[in-house]
């Protein structure tokens, strides 16, 4: 690639992080199915243990395949450096342990994954890393929040499933302000779509097995910052802990991401005539959608988004009842739990994603029980509308 040229964030997706095979002359890039590496001499294996020499030595401390998908994630956030993990979970635990240890706290947004929640519980009850949730809708509100012992600011924006919005230059400007670490988890976006880390944030993570993968056939997570971060994490808890990313797993993803752009557009568009459609449908009573004027966040999703992104979630008038008999009638979307995919995915958080949150923590959340989440694909519009429609008429 020439490097005097910005190139644009689809040339990035297709041609960073590999350049072709120098042995072989491969378009595309080699999965290096191996547990280990050849040193040509007992000092070359000396020199890259010791790290002074660069080069593989274990696929647990590095592969070229994961490589080269760590790099072009890396790219498209516009971060120095990317770590690849296991799943979602596992990059989120490894950023976690990497960052604290007993005594600090971690204040979060008001809404959460539910396994994060789940993770967030047990490093509070077995390692004493306490934990707090903030409405953060307002400066005011987060730096109250604070306390002596906070290390970490953790955001989910769009918050899953309310999709509730946080301001990200807000979040990177007290964390500058304050000396602490501010992570944000970006799954539901995508770097086509949002890219923290230019809005002041030191960390982004993705579960890259969402709109990243984007096919349903992988599960990996992505860690991305700088390259002192990146490798403090790389050496510590990915190294010791072991949630590495399989090398034929990095290769799905690097064929997900040559089409991330053209997909995130249909999605978006798809997604935002979804939207308006259930917004006018008298059995629904409540639209969740940052692409919507009637979304109480829409200025700010228009201010750090590039797009209103694939997911909607929406409240039926029947409640838990109505939810149940619609999920039940629909043929062409699937009863699934995940997002991001090609594939129309429909779930009921309260009994699914967010179970096993508590209900009184649920609803401090906004998650009530007739909650819907609609991860919208990429099918044509008018077979994704027939398909809600008769699933409605039953609610």
């Amino acid at each position: 690639m020439d490097k005097d040229r910005k190139w644009g964030l689809n040339t990035k997706a297709i041609h960073e992080g590999y350049h072709t095979d120098p042995a072989t002359g491969s378009l595309s890039l080699p999965i290096y199915q191996t547990s280990t590496f050849v040193f040509s001499s007992a000092e070359e294996g000396a020199k890259r243990f010791a790290g002074e020499e660069a080069g593989y030595v274990y696929s647990r401390l590095g592969n070229p395949t994961v490589s080269a998908f760590e790099q072009k994630v890396a790219a498209l956030e516009k971060a120095e450096s990317g770590l690849a993990f296991a799943s979602g979970m596992a990059a989120i635990s490894a950023v976690l342990l990497g960052l604290l240890k007993t005594g600090d706290h971690i204040l979060c947004s008001k809404g959460l994954y539910g396994c994060t929640f789940g993770l967030l519980g047990l490093i509070q009850e077995r390692f004493g890393i306490t934990y707090s949730l903030c409405d953060m809708n307002d400066e005011t509100s987060i730096v109250t929040a604070l306390q002596p012992n906070t290390k970490v600011i953790y955001v989910e924006t769009p918050i899953n499933p309310t999709m509730q919005l946080v301001d990200l230059s807000m979040i990177g400007k007290i964390g500058k302000q304050k000396k602490i670490k501010t992570v944000v988890d970006n799954t539901f976006m995508s770097p086509y779509l949002q890219r923290p880390i230019e809005h002041g944030c030191d960390i982004v993570l993705h579960s890259a097995t969402k709109f990243i993968g984007g096919h349903g056939d992988v599960v990996a997570g992505i860690v991305v910052g700088s390259k002192e971060m990146m490798e403090t994490l790389r050496m510590t808890t990915q190294k010791d802990i072991g949630g590495i990313l399989a090398p034929f797993d990095a290769y799905l993803l690097v064929r997900g991401l040559k089409t991330l752009g053209i997909r995130m557009e249909r999605h978006c568009k798809n997604a935002q005539k979804v939207a308006e459609y259930l917004a006018e449908h008298s059995k629904v009573s409540q639209v969740y959608y940052p692409g919507l004027p009637s979304f109480t966040q829409h200025a700010l999703a228009k201010k750090q988004m590039d797009g209103f992104g694939g997911i909607i979630s929406f409240e039926l008038k029947g409640g838990y009842e109505a939810g149940v008999k619609m999920m039940n009638r629909v043929r062409l979307c699937k009863r699934a739990v995940s997002l991001g995919d090609v594939d129309s995915l429909i779930q009921h958080p309260a009994s699914m994603t967010h179970s096993i949150i508590p209900a009184t923590d649920r609803e401090k959340m906004g998650i009530t029980n007739g909650l819907i989440r609609l991860s919208v694909g990429i099918e044509d519009f008018d077979d994704i509308v027939h398909d809600l429609d008769q699933a409605l008429s039953s609610a």
